[in-house]
C-alpha cells in the first residue's frame, strides 16, 4: 500500500531589513594648514629646554566612538567670588617662584607650534617661561600670541581651593566679557580654562586662558597659559589658536602609567573523584 504524507504549512517569510544608517560619529575638524596623518615629531624650542613645541599646527585626535549620554554631574568645584589665584597663594603664605625654561626638566610641557608663528627670545612678558606669536598675520598693530608661565609653589595649601580662584584674575580685565568657563580637571590635573574678551589700547581683544595646578614628584607647579587674538582676527587666527589651546599639556616625567587590575581567576574546578552529596530525604 502506498500513502502519501503532505505537511500543509505556509512558508516561512520575513520582512526584508535593510540596513540602518551608520551613526555618525564626532566630527574631525582640520586644522590647516598641517594634515590630519600621523602626529609630527616634536621638537625642543630653542633656548626653551623643557618646553617641547610640535613644528605644525598640531593634529587633529582620532575620533572617540560615542558612548551612551550620562545624566549631569553638580560640578565639584564652585568658583571664588573674589581674589586672584595669585591673591590667594600670598593669604596662604604660599611663595610663587618663576621658572625660567632653561634648563627646566621638573614638567614636560607641550606647546604647539602654528605655521607662520616663531618663539619670541626676548618677549616683554614679565616672568615669562615661553611667548610664541603669529609672524604671518596680525592686523598690523597687534599680532596674535601665546604667554606661558610656569611657577614653583613653596608651601601647603588645597589645589582645589586654589585652582577655584583661576577665573578672578581674568575677570578684573578692562570690559571683560566672559564667552566660555570651566572648573573641570586637565588631564587629571586641578584647572580652570576662562574665555572672553577685554579691552586693551582702545582694541578689544580675544582670550583664552588656563591655570593649572601640576605635581612633580613633591613639588607642585602653577602652569598658566594665555592665547590671546584681537577681535578682527579671532577668526582668520582661529585654527592656530584652536590647535594650541586643545594641544597643550603638561606631563609629570615621574607619573606612573595607570596600569590595568588583572582579570579576576577561573573559579577553581571541583576536587576530582568526590561525588556530590544527595540531597537530604524528606520525612513523610
Amino acid at each position: 500500500m502506498a500513502g502519501l504524507v503532505g505537511f500543509a504549512g505556509a512558508t516561512a517569510t520575513a520582512e526584508p531589513v535593510f540596513p540602518q544608517p551608520p551613526v555618525p560619529g564626532p566630527a574631525t575638524v582640520a586644522v590647516a594648514p598641517a594634515t590630519v596623518a600621523a602626529v609630527p615629531e616634536a621638537v625642543a624650542t630653542p633656548g626653551v629646554a623643557g618646553a617641547v613645541l610640535s613644528p605644525s599646527a598640531g593634529t587633529v585626535p582620532a575620533a572617540i566612538a560615542p558612548t551612551a549620554p550620562t545624566a549631569p554631574t553638580a560640578p565639584s568645584i564652585l568658583p571664588a567670588s573674589s581674589g586672584t589665584i595669585a591673591e590667594f597663594f600670598r593669604a596662604k603664605g604660599v611663595t610663587m617662584q618663576p621658572q625660567a625654561a632653561r634648563d627646566f626638566k621638573a614638567l614636560n610641557i607641550t606647546l604647539p607650534m602654528p605655521r607662520g608663528w616663531a618663539y619670541i627670545p626676548d618677549p616683554n612678558v614679565p616672568e615669562a617661561f615661553a611667548v610664541i606669536a603669529d609672524r604671518v598675520g596680525g592686523d598690523g598693530l597687534y599680532s596674535s600670541n601665546a604667554q606661558l608661565k610656569v611657577y614653583k609653589l613653596l608651601g601647603d595649601f588645597n589645589p582645589d581651593e586654589a585652582i577655584s580662584h583661576g577665573f578672578i584674575d581674568s575677570q578684573m580685565l578692562p570690559a571683560w566679557r566672559s564667552t566660555d568657563a570651566s572648573l573641570a580637571p586637565y588631564d587629571g590635573m586641578p584647572s580652570s580654562l576662562i574665555e572672553g574678551t577685554y579691552r586693551e589700547n582702545s582694541m578689544t581683544l580675544n582670550t583664552s586662558r588656563r591655570h593649572l595646578i601640576a605635581s612633580s614628584g613633591p613639588d607642585r607647579y602653577l602652569v598658566s597659559l594665555a592665547v590671546t587674538t584681537t577681535v578682527e582676527q579671532a577668526v582668520p587666527a582661529a585654527d592656530a589658536t584652536d590647535a594650541i589651546v586643545t594641544g597643550f599639556k603638561v606631563k609629570s616625567p615621574t607619573a606612573q602609567p595607570a596600569v590595568a587590575p588583572p582579570p579576576p581567576a577561573p573559579p577553581a574546578p571541583p576536587a576530582p573523584g568526590l561525588a556530590p552529596l544527595p540531597a537530604p530525604l524528606g520525612l513523610p
